[in-house]
């Protein structure tokens, strides 16, 4: 397992975003399940993800299996909210200083993507 994944998996146990500046790079660039345009940026992209540990990281929440490369990554999660069961990847890639450069969530059922939708929209907007 790479620092950069290991970092990333601190973030998620912890809840605790203050590392999460240091892992993303100034260009790196958000696929959001439920935005059809990918954000561009640290800024941006800092804040989805800060959301997203709002709305998924709950006690249910795990990674159930992992595929790592030499810079890339993909993370299969499973939550549940309310009464919900969320499946899920995060896919990352990095690059050879360890920041992540593209960050892509992909969430299965259809039920479960209005419900992120909603929750993440009323996060990002608050």
């Amino acid at each position: 397992m790479t620092d950069t994944i290991l970092s990333w998996h601190r973030v998620v146990r912890s809840r605790d975003a203050s590392g999460l500046a240091d892992l993303l790079a100034n260009d790196v660039v958000f696929y959001s399940p439920v935005v059809h345009a990918p954000q561009v940026g640290k800024a941006i992209t800092f804040k989805y993800l800060v959301a997203a540990l709002h709305v998924f990281a709950n006690d249910s929440f795990r990674y159930v299996r992992e595929v790592v490369c030499e810079s890339d990554a993909v993370l299969e999660f499973e939550t549940e909210i309310d009464g919900i069961t969320i499946n899920g990847a995060d896919i990352i890639k990095w690059n050879a200083q360890g920041k992540i450069i593209e960050f892509k969530v992909m969430i299965r059922p259809l039920k479960a993507i209005n419900l992120i939708h909603e929750r993440m929209g009323a996060m990002l907007a608050s």
